[in-house]
């Protein structure tokens, strides 16, 4: 009898969160939503249940260590262990971010959701992650945090609008995912960075022109690698992005 697999998914109230669980559960997986709000949250997993996933709610804001903790708690009461963590939760904070005029503060909370809330969550998973056979972490990132393409947009706005915290934040997350390729080589531990694409979403004011389902392919794809499968790279469902 195969024992069923476990994964949390930050983030996963709505949008590409919420399409990954789905995903996830699809594949048989017992999903833990995480997600601030508890209205949306409960929502989520209601909606989840219904369609046939094994879904709990995981009360959990990634920039609170007190939040963070309560939610390892959690999971580990649920489930016991993790096999798979897609740190979803992510924001693009102001409209306007370019350099010459940006506001410190909008930098500093962008960058305190989308980089240190990883590393936070990360952390508080990983004793359960190193409970599972086949552990993956899976970053969902963005194309516009890609240096190659943010040098190659110069004229030609290939990699979207100048964005001084949200692009930033994404280059500065796929460093310290790196970091942690480096830290964890042989344990087993796969990390990779997911980039969804230009997904509609309330992130970019729905202007996307993928769905959320399709922005889930590929950390879905990642959080289920086989063993022997590629750590440390930068995926997109066409292939692996240039850093």
């Amino acid at each position: 009898m195969t024992e069923t697999k476990s994964a949390l998914v930050t983030g996963a109230n709505k949008g590409i969160g919420y399409e990954i669980a789905a995903g996830l559960g699809a594949l048989g997986y017992t999903v833990g939503v995480g997600a601030r709000g508890e209205a949306r949250r409960e929502e989520a997993v209601t909606r989840l249940r219904d369609a046939g996933v094994d879904a709990f709610g995981v009360p959990l804001d990634v920039t609170d260590d007190g939040s963070v903790a309560a939610a390892a708690a959690l999971v580990e009461e649920r489930v016991g262990g993790l096999d798979a963590l897609v740190n979803n939760a992510g924001i693009s904070g102001s409209r306007e971010q370019l350099p010459t005029t940006s506001d410190l503060d909008v930098i500093r909370t962008v960058v305190e959701t989308n980089v240190l809330g990883v590393i936070r969550v990360t952390n508080a998973m990983l004793p359960l992650l190193r409970r599972s056979p086949s552990p993956r972490i899976v970053n969902v990132s963005s194309g516009v945090g890609s240096l190659t393409r943010q040098v190659g947009s110069v004229g030609n706005d290939s990699a979207g609008p100048v964005a001084v915290a949200y692009s930033p934040s994404k280059t500065f997350l796929n460093a310290v995912m790196l970091q942690y390729v480096r830290e964890l080589d042989g344990t087993g531990i796969l990390v990779n960075a997911a980039c969804p694409g230009y997904v509609a979403t309330d992130l970019n004011g729905f202007r996307g022109v993928r769905t959320p389902q399709q922005g889930a392919a590929t950390p879905i794809r990642l959080a289920t690698l086989p063993d022997g499968g590629p750590t440390g790279g930068f995926f997109e469902d066409a292939g692996v992005v240039p850093w």
